[in-house]
């Protein structure tokens, strides 16, 4: 891209801003970073602009080599971030919360931030950002990461990987096999699992939000799978079971009041809401971001998140007039 406008670069890499800003979802898990490590990327290009050759590699390929060694720059010496359900044993409804105040916490990620021209890519895209994926790359070191990432979720062929990483295909093959035993190892192997159609998955989220504003708990049990999973960071609190999840939901109303209002929203390509509940004041004020997994069986987990930084780059409002 020699002698490049500003402009002109930009209309060449604008295009790949969505899926990089994925991409660094993916590696790091968090939405802060990510869009930080996008906009590294892009002024990283700019800078190297005459030194990019097209004859070497496509504007995508050069792009996503930038992006995944900023990655890698910004994951080193970093801990995990992890999701109750990968940090500790389950608890007992009955025990008080514990806050995790030294853990960095797993984020989800808004599917309206996916936008690409294709849907069929923007219906990929969002299928390898479902949070049990994300959660199950947490296992990895980075260049693990990078190299399943690369391989398995972009199809980038094994030798263009080992060009991103500036490797050797044996090393990337090594590596891409090293990943998938770790999570194998885990238990996590079959993070992503089927669904039902995106319709099917929003009827059943939809008698669920009904049977959670009438706060019928026999009703919500009923809609769960017999070993469905709810979690709610910042706790480290989570829960396993249908008998679980009711307990716990009796105490929620119990402590927080049966008024409450609901927003349909969408993250990580899941179904998920906005959970509003009536304060003191009378306005209905922002409680908790639910993302729920769906199966044919019923719903199989539901993560809860509580964090005014997640509200935000959802968009949501921190209240509702009644």
């Amino acid at each position: 891209m020699s002698g490049a406008t500003t402009e002109e670069f930009g209309r060449r890499i604008d295009p790949y801003r969505s899926e990089l800003l994925a991409h660094c979802y993916r590696m790091l898990g968090s939405l802060h970073d990510a869009e930080d490590l996008v906009q590294e990327t892009y002024l990283r290009a700019w800078r190297a602009r005459e030194q990019y050759d097209e004859g070497r590699a496509s504007v995508r390929t050069w792009l996503y080599r930038i992006a995944t060694n900023a990655c890698l720059t910004a994951l080193d010496g970093r801990s995990r971030r992890p999701l109750p359900s990968g940090l500790v044993e389950p608890s007992d409804p009955g025990r008080p919360l514990v806050f995790g105040a030294d853990v960095t916490w797993l984020q989800p990620f808004p599917d309206a931030w996916v936008s690409h021209a294709d849907p069929a890519a923007a219906l990929a895209a969002r299928g390898s950002l479902r949070l049990a994926f994300v959660a199950a790359m947490q296992v990895l070191s980075a260049r693990q990461r990078a190299v399943l990432i690369l391989r398995e979720v972009l199809d980038f062929p094994a030798a263009e990987t080992a060009r991103i990483l500036d490797t050797t295909t044996a090393a990337v093959n090594s590596a891409l096999q090293r990943a998938r035993a770790r999570l194998g190892e885990a238990g996590m192997s079959e993070a992503r699992i089927e669904e039902p159609s995106e319709a099917e998955r929003r009827v059943m989220v939809d008698r669920y939000v009904e049977a959670f504003l009438r706060a019928d708990v026999a009703a919500i049990k009923r809609l769960l799978t017999d070993d469905v999973l709810m979690e709610m960071p910042p706790m480290v609190n989570w829960f396993v079971g249908r008998e679980a999840y009711g307990r716990f939901m009796e105490w929620v109303f119990a402590k927080a009041g049966t008024d409450w209002r609901v927003l349909p929203v969408s993250a990580n390509g899941q179904p998920a809401v906005a959970a509003y509940v009536r304060g003191a004041g009378g306005a209905y004020e922002m409680h908790t971001l639910q993302v729920f997994t769906v199966t044919a069986e019923g719903i199989s987990r539901n993560s809860v998140f509580q964090d005014v930084e997640i509200f935000a780059a959802f968009g949501l409002a921190p209240e509702l007039q009644g």
